[in-house]
């Protein structure tokens, strides 16, 4: 797995928590956090894909 795609699954795993908890503090904050782990996870993947695509080409 790539790096920046782990560090991204960390950050979305770490936003869904800090999420969680604002909401359960009664917070709207946790709203911010929901869209930081959309954006988190999307990074995740794209660096996931890119990866594999390098590989696939490589090999190729």
């Amino acid at each position: 797995m790539p790096r920046l795609a782990l560090y991204a699954l960390v950050v979305c795993v770490l936003s869904v928590v800090a999420a969680v908890v604002s909401f359960v503090e009664g917070s709207l904050l946790g709203i911010v956090w929901i869209l930081l782990a959309g954006v988190s996870s999307n990074m995740a993947w794209y660096y996931l894909r890119r990866a594999r695509a390098e590989k696939e080409a490589a090999s190729a």
